[in-house]
């Protein structure tokens, strides 16, 4: 079980009808109940939606059907849209 577990069940738990989701950085550490790693606050590269590879909270996310959308490294806020 993955660190990210919890936003892929965030994330396939939102209503059917949801296409998009703007959640800040400190909500997604509440859903993960643990902090996010620096990378993530510096880097867009942690939120890419990369399929295959090593990066287990982009599989977090993609294994729901969602991409990132846009990432606010400023702001602190990820934007998730529902895939397909």
């Amino acid at each position: 079980m993955s660190k990210y577990s919890p936003l892929r069940r965030y994330l396939s738990g939102l209503p059917s009808d949801t296409e998009e989701i703007t959640i800040s950085f400190d909500q997604v550490e509440r859903i993960i109940g643990d902090k996010l790693p620096n990378s993530a606050r510096r880097y867009r590269a942690w939120w890419s939606n990369e399929e295959s590879g090593s990066h287990v909270q982009s599989h977090a996310w993609m294994n729901a059907n969602w991409v990132v959308e846009t990432v606010n490294l400023n702001d602190k806020w990820v934007r998730f849209r529902l895939e397909g």
